[in-house]
């Protein structure tokens, strides 16, 4: 039974805007899939209907075996607690240190009561410290997190969807707004994640290469439909025209230059 299904989703905003059309795709236990697409394409809005940071017009979703489309809160809640999110913007509590933050993913799973007072277990702390040892994080443990670079940041947002012990964790543009070498270090951990704790990871990109280095699989998206859903053995040039409804060959010199870019960075580090 696959972890994910959206059967025919479609996403209307405003009565208007028709973000998603019609899409159908099924995610196995243990996947770790890119989706790409141009600015608009409905990317975020897929990642956001998964555990219903927003809600879809039509269809039907599942997560782990449930139907979640129509969930009460209570319901809902559960389903929230094993998935994992992390943004483009970190969402962290910049005034707390990265030790609360990582704790906040266990939040889901806490009576409002303790949640509002900041209470958890010594078996709690513990396992957020070797999480963060994982993701060499632990010497900034006690540091506020507005004293961290973005791609510390970043690994204290992976390290708290970690600590919610999730089942699939969704990646929405996790390095957009990281260097080249700190990109590489979250994509690495995110891998690293996928294939030893066999969590399924779904990310959105906008860098095809790094979506072709890490992903066993990609699913191109433009205009709120699927294009492309393949291995990235198949993703070739016209295929990535379609996907970003390009005609000219700008789009894939970037492509190939980010690539070789990146190759060169490899062998340097």
């Amino acid at each position: 039974m696959p972890i994910l299904q959206f059967e025919n989703v479609s996403k209307i905003y405003n009565n208007v805007t028709k973000a998603l059309d019609n899409i159908s795709f099924s995610l196995d236990e243990g996947e770790f899939v890119s989706i790409i697409g141009p600015s608009g394409a409905g990317k975020s809005t897929i990642l956001r209907c998964c555990n219903r940071l927003i809600d879809a017009s039509e269809g039907n979703i599942w997560f782990d075996g449930k139907e979640i489309t129509k969930m009460k809160k209570k319901e809902l809640r559960n389903v929230r607690t094993k998935t994992g999110m992390i943004f483009q913007h970190y969402n962290l509590v910049e005034r707390l240190s990265v030790m609360e933050n990582v704790l906040h993913g266990r939040l889901g799973q806490k009576s409002t009561f303790a949640g509002m007072a900041g209470i958890y277990s010594e078996e709690e702390k513990l396992q957020a410290f070797q999480i963060l040892k994982e993701l060499d994080l632990a010497e900034q443990a006690y540091k506020r997190c507005d004293e961290l670079s973005g791609g510390q940041k970043q690994r204290v947002g992976i390290a708290r969807a970690i600590m919610q012990q999730p089942k699939m964790i969704l990646c929405d543009e996790p390095i957009a707004s990281l260097d080249p070498k700190s990109s590489r270090v979250i994509m690495d951990h995110l891998k690293k994640i996928n294939e030893t704790k066999n969590i399924t990871c779904l990310v959105n990109l906008h860098q095809v290469d790094v979506a072709m280095k890490y992903s066993k699989r990609i699913i191109g998206v433009t205009g709120g439909k699927i294009v492309f859903d393949g291995s990235p053995e198949r993703l070739d040039t016209a295929t990535i025209h379609k996907i970003y409804q390009s005609s000219d060959s700008e789009l894939i010199t970037d492509v190939n230059v980010n690539m070789d870019e990146n190759m060169n960075m490899r062998a340097a580090i």
